[in-house]
């Protein structure tokens, strides 16, 4: 019996003695686990929006409990604590549900100011908009249905107006700028026809904006011109000054001009003069550029047809090599060097026979794509398809379904080349800053990059890579030009191609 308590005695102190050893975190996870799963959630349903109050008692006992657990207190009482915290948490996740049907409008008003920059943009606006926000939000949650929904109304009517206000102020703050230091320094007397089109370009955007705030490519172009005038209108007014006050005579004026398009036609190996007036002078540096053009053309076309060469001279070398071999195959005394350059041009026919077919391969795919889908273009090795087709929604990255079928054709070029180096390229026009679209390019080519894989039906990687505006291939100063630049490229590098890199 002695011997049996010595046994029980034991066994709780050394029970007691593992509890000790169990480690702050594994103890804390084995008390708050459920919990924190159930505040993520509710988090995750937006519950501090659609029902805040059981939301913030939820909180509050969760943190009593996070305190209580650091301060060692007594484990039934941090259990209490998270028992009331969980009772909130599960209260506020069930008011999601009616304020999810009862906010729809309000809540996607409010995404769209965030997307628009409202909180740094349009702060009183966002800031006003939030708080009426808050208020229906303890309306719903008391059961207050009619003032819930009447308050969200006004709250969705306050979120348009501070989306509306940061999309105005950010395409326009920089031409706003301009403008306010081009009527401090008084500019009209100088020039006031360029200051009067920057001001009526500002106008005109604030309008477009009112009447569509989504289609924005004409605004911001416009909002870029607004900028160019008031700055230009500047220049002009202290250019005016500076001629006054050094006391410049029209001649001298005239002379000072002459003297750049002089430099522009010393760049050109040309003369030009001036008896006849600047119109002349200008026409003869338009014709001398286009004759520079028409012999850049010439050149690269006889670049292609050395290319064209080389390649033809490169399959006769290697329709030797193979020659060779085969007679060093008969000859049977091959030493060791012998039999090395017998392996190079094994593997030489190899190559050009797997460049052959690759090369079918992409004339046949050429013809796989529409005009209106996209372009399939060579540069050196690499194969890109131009995807002129597949757009995206105004900052996002989201494919839309009906272009689902043009990626499946991607899909289908990209089995084709089952041993070949992939990358997507995002590609954007020029307008807005540099940094937003780098990101914007590189979100994009990644998108495509992951449901190509992602739907393929074979392992095959795919790279990709952002580009921003820094690799336009027309001119951004169209619409038209804009939207082809606004592109993904899908570039491959074949097999051989990439074994020789």
């Amino acid at each position: 019996m002695k011997k049996y308590f010595f046994f029980i005695v034991i066994t709780i102190i050394g029970c007691g003695f593992c509890s000790e050893m169990l480690s702050q975190e594994s103890l804390r996870t084995q008390l708050f686990g459920e919990l924190d799963k159930l505040m993520e959630r509710a988090k995750d349903k937006k519950a501090d929006i659609y029902s805040p109050v059981n939301f913030e008692k939820g909180m509050s006992y969760q943190r009593e409990a996070e305190d209580y657990f650091k301060r060692g207190k007594n484990l039934e009482d941090i259990r209490d604590k998270i028992e009331d915290a969980k009772v909130y948490f599960a209260k506020a996740i069930d008011g999601c549900t009616i304020g999810e049907v009862a906010f729809s409008a309000v809540m996607a008003a409010r995404a769209d100011a965030i997307s628009a920059g409202a909180p740094a943009y349009s702060p009183r606006l966002w800031k006003e908009a939030e708080e009426k926000l808050q208020s229906a939000s303890r309306d719903l949650e008391s059961g207050d249905l009619g003032d819930a929904k009447e308050g969200a109304g006004v709250a969705e009517q306050i979120f348009r107006s501070a989306e509306l206000d940061a999309i105005k102020t950010n395409f326009l703050s920089p031409a706003r700028e301009l403008l306010r230091k081009a009527d401090e320094m008084d500019v009209s007397d100088n020039v006031r026809k360029t200051i009067e089109t920057a001001h009526r370009l500002a106008i005109q955007v604030e309008n477009l904006l009112k009447q569509n705030r989504y289609d924005t490519d004409e605004a911001r172009q416009l909002a870029q011109e607004a900028k160019y005038e008031a700055a230009h209108a500047i220049y002009l007014h202290e250019y005016i000054e500076k001629i006054k006050k050094e006391e410049l005579t029209w001649e001298d004026v005239i002379l000072t001009n002459e003297s750049q398009f002089k430099r522009i036609a010393a760049s050109l190996d040309t003369v030009v003069r001036f008896d006849n007036g600047i119109d002349v002078a200008v026409a003869e540096i338009v014709k001398t550029m286009k004759i520079r053009e028409a012999q850049t053309v010439r050149y690269a076309d006889s670049l292609r047809m050395m290319e064209g060469i080389v390649n033809q001279k490169n399959a006769e070398v290697a329709n030797i090599k193979q020659q060779v071999d085969l007679m060093q195959a008969r000859l049977g005394t091959l030493n060791e060097a012998e039999r090395k350059l017998q392996d190079e041009g094994k593997q030489l026919q190899h190559k050009v026979e797997k460049k052959s077919e690759q090369e079918q391969t992409i004339r046949r795919v050429t013809g796989m794509f529409t005009e209106e889908e996209g372009d399939v273009v060579r540069y050196g090795d690499e194969v890109i398809i131009r995807l002129y087709a597949l757009t995206f929604p105004v900052g996002k990255d989201i494919i839309e379904p009906q272009f689902y079928p043009l990626l499946k054709k991607v899909q289908d070029v990209i089995k084709k080349f089952p041993n070949c180096s992939v990358r997507i390229e995002g590609h954007t026009d020029s307008q807005g800053s540099d940094d937003a679209n780098q990101t914007l390019s590189e979100r994009r080519a990644k998108s495509v990059a992951e449901y190509l894989m992602a739907n393929m039906g074979v392992e095959i990687p795919v790279n990709h890579q952002g580009f921003g505006e820094s690799r336009p291939i027309v001119s951004n100063d169209t619409p038209e030009g804009r939207a082809k630049n606004r592109r993904i490229d899908v570039v491959f590098i074949p097999e051989w191609a990439s074994k020789e890199k």
